[in-house]
């Protein structure tokens, strides 16, 4: 039961980053609810890292709500400028 509870604390947590992330990024994302989801957990792993590199400690942590938050917008931002190259290119 407990790793259930943590999963679906991941999820809304990651949904929550990632959705912040959206509104902060300007432009359009196309991207879904689940993608949004694992933008915000993968942003978090980003920030965790980030973190690691400036402070220490465990280099893939879960990390506050606003290095989470930078990392998803990082994450983001790569995305859109890839989708963008993409769509240039055809």
């Amino acid at each position: 039961m407990e790793t259930v509870a943590a999963i679906v604390a991941w999820a809304l947590f990651g949904l929550i980053a990632g959705a912040i992330a959206r509104l902060l990024v300007p432009g359009r994302q196309p991207i879904g609810i689940v993608a949004t989801m694992i933008l915000g957990v993968i942003g978090s792993f980003v920030g965790g890292f980030i973190a690691w590199i400036f402070t220490g400690g465990e280099p893939l942590q879960a990390s506050n709500w606003i290095m989470s938050i930078l990392g998803a917008i990082v994450v983001l931002a790569i995305y859109v400028a890839s989708a963008n190259r993409r769509a240039r290119t055809w």
